[in-house]
């Protein structure tokens, strides 16, 4: 998830801080008495007091409301002793005297109403990052015996959440595994990826087929579309609202399998990175989730397909951020070479925190900024691998 970007309240409160202590005032404050010794020292031919009402203008800008007006009361008092100590026909006088008043209650009243939309920002921040959290929810990791790493940048630098969702659902049936892309941007994106995500919590814990899984995310993604459409609300550029999908299910901890169970819903195919190399999983032959009624009543659900995941293995999951993200010439992220020369360098790298580490810093890298969101995440089983195969030697009773 993204932090707080350069420039907002929260990060120049940080650079105006040492040791824990502001020194919003000192910028301000040097200004003044810059100011102050220098007329002092010029001729009457070339005086600078005037420029004093500057200092409230910057602490406007920096300070808070007291601080302001605490700089506006100062630098009118040091102009009236610094002008009054030149003699009488080298005084700037009343209109200087006007301009300082001024423009200390005006730098005054300008930073009252930048605190308070201050406030309002970060009110609305916190809003957001509780949608955010709600829809994209916090993991432990290992969770649900699966040891996993995620990031999410949003294309635009304010926006905290977007249509690309994840999680992991652990189940009496194995840990399962979404990521997805809903069609569009912003609060009708987020409000159908909530939806999904909503059923695949329930459903994933509930339903041993993920077939069924598949199904209820299918129909969810109508009724969720129907219901929009029966608000009043209108398709985006005349286009039904869908989501591409990867659902994956894990087997339990111990089982005898080293097989993944896969429906992809018109997805870019995750990869598989691992000590043996890189290899993407069979592409997604699935429409997206939504537009399953265009391929007949009986095929709107993709098929279940069995794939080998051995247990040193990382699945790579990531949404059109990175495989559209093009440089200055125009050619694409190359995500699968990438991936196969980090691995081949150093196999530590396909573990989930690494692999996912690698990814976000060469799509930054690759392209002149982002496009769409981008989520990049990586799972693979807990454990070290010799204890996992231990366990599932065990099992079968072999030594």
């Amino acid at each position: 998830m993204t932090g707080a970007e350069y420039g907002t309240p929260a990060q120049r409160q940080q650079l105006l801080r040492v040791r824990g202590r502001t020194v919003a005032w000192a910028p301000p404050l040097l200004l003044l008495v810059a100011i102050a010794v220098i007329d002092s020292n010029t001729s009457g031919e070339f005086r600078i007091i005037s420029w004093i009402v500057l200092v409230p203008g910057i602490a406007a800008a920096i300070c808070g409301v007291k601080g302001t007006a605490a700089f506006a009361v100062l630098a009118l008092v040091t102009y009236i002793e610094v002008d009054t100590a030149w003699p009488h026909q080298d005084q700037t006088g009343l209109p200087d005297f006007i301009l300082v008043a001024v423009g200390g209650a005006l730098a005054t009243t300008a930073c009252a109403v930048r605190v308070r939309e201050e406030r309002r920002m970060l009110h609305m921040r916190d809003v957001a990052d509780t949608t955010r959290r709600t829809v994209l929810r916090p993991m432990p990791t290992p969770w649900a015996s699966l040891e996993h790493a995620a990031v999410y940048l949003a294309a635009d630098s304010e926006a905290r959440v977007g249509g690309d969702f994840y999680d992991i659902q652990p189940s009496p049936h194995g840990a399962r595994v979404l990521l997805g892309d809903v069609q569009g941007k912003g609060l009708p994106a987020v409000d159908a990826a909530a939806a999904l995500l909503g059923t695949f919590r329930e459903s994933a814990y509930h339903d041993a087929s993920l077939a069924v899984v598949a199904e209820r995310l299918e129909v969810r993604m109508r009724r969720h579309r129907q219901y929009v459409a029966d608000l009043g609300g209108e398709p985006e550029r005349g286009v039904e609202r869908f989501a591409t999908a990867v659902l994956v299910a894990f087997p339990p901890p111990g089982a005898p399998d080293d097989h993944i169970e896969v429906v992809n819903f018109g997805h870019e195919p995750p990869l598989v990175a691992g000590p043996s190399g890189v290899r993407p999983l069979p592409p997604g032959d699935g429409l997206p989730l939504g537009l399953g009624g265009l391929a007949g009543p009986r095929s709107g659900v993709p098929p279940v397909r069995r794939v080998p995941l051995a247990p040193d293995e990382t699945l790579l999951l990531v949404t059109d951020g990175v495989t559209e993200a093009r440089d200055a010439d125009g050619v694409f992220f190359p995500l699968r070479a990438r991936v196969s020369l980090a691995v081949s360098t150093d196999p530590a790298v396909a573990r989930p925190r690494p692999l996912v580490e690698l990814v976000r810093e060469g799509t930054l890298r690759h392209g002149a900024g982002l496009v769409d969101d981008t989520t990049i995440f990586a799972v693979r089983r807990a454990g070290q691998p010799g204890q996992v195969r231990r366990a599932r030697q065990g099992q079968n009773g072999t030594t």
